[in-house]
C-alpha cells in the first residue's frame, strides 16, 4: 500500500472506518492495492460490510446518527492509526504512521460529528439523510481514488485534513450555540393567557 492509500484511508476512516476496511479487505483480495493480510480475511470483510449496513441505516436518522458517532469517537481515530501504521511497504515509522493516523481520522470524524450536531438541530428528516448520503459519496470517492491515484489522493486528503479541521472547529461552536438555543426555548414556560374581561 502507498503512502497516499494509507492517508487517504485513515482520513476516510474518521466518517466511515467500515466501508474502509470493506474496500481495503475486497481490494486486496482482488490484487488491486497491497493490504495488510488481516484486512483480506473473509470474516473481516464479512463483518465490516455488515457494520456498515447498520451504520448505514443508523446515520439516516437524526438524534441515533449523533449517538453512534459519540460511540465512534475513540474507535475512528484508532482504526485510522492502526490502517495508516500496518500499510505495507512504508518507509516512516511506525510511530509516526500511528500519530498521523489518528489525527487524520480524527479531524474527518469531528467534522462529521460536528455537521451532523448542526443538522439535528432542524426539525425537518430530509437534510440528514443528504448530509449522511454525501459523506458516503465522499469516502467512496475518496477511497477510489486512493486505489487508482495514490499520489493524488495523498495531496486531496492533506488538503480535505486542514478543512475539516477548520469545518469542525467552526460548526462544533455554531452547532452548540444552536443547541443553547433550543434548551432555552425548551425550557422557557408557556406564556400564561390573558386575563378574561371582567363582567
Amino acid at each position: 500500500m502507498e503512502l497516499g492509500t494509507a492517508i487517504a484511508s485513515a482520513w476516510s476512516a474518521g466518517i466511515s472506518m467500515y466501508a474502509v476496511i470493506a474496500v481495503l479487505g475486497v481490494a486486496g483480495r482482488l490484487g488491486w492495492v497491497e493490504t495488510a493480510a488481516v484486512l483480506q480475511e473473509p470474516w473481516v470483510i464479512g463483518v465490516a460490510i455488515t457494520l456498515f449496513g447498520i451504520e448505514f441505516v443508523i446515520d439516516k436518522v437524526a438524534v441515533l446518527d449523533s449517538v453512534w458517532d459519540a460511540v465512534h469517537t475513540a474507535l475512528r481515530p484508532i482504526a485510522g492509526a492502526a490502517l495508516a501504521a500496518s500499510a505495507p511497504e512504508q518507509t516512516l515509522p511506525p510511530w509516526l504512521m500511528l500519530v498521523v493516523g489518528a489525527l487524520l481520522a480524527l479531524s474527518s470524524h469531528s467534522a462529521k460529528a460536528s455537521a451532523r450536531a448542526m443538522v439535528n438541530t432542524s426539525p425537518e428528516p430530509a437534510s440528514n439523510v443528504v448530509v449522511s448520503t454525501t459523506e458516503d459519496g465522499l469516502v467512496v470517492a475518496v477511497m477510489a481514488l486512493a486505489i487508482a491515484y495514490p499520489a493524488v489522493a495523498l495531496v486531496v486528503t492533506i488538503l480535505f485534513a486542514v478543512a475539516s479541521g477548520i469545518v469542525a472547529v467552526v460548526l462544533f461552536r455554531a452547532s452548540r450555540a444552536a443547541w443553547r438555543r433550543l434548551r432555552t426555548r425548551w425550557s422557557s414556560p408557556a406564556p400564561e393567557p390573558p386575563p378574561s374581561p371582567s363582567p
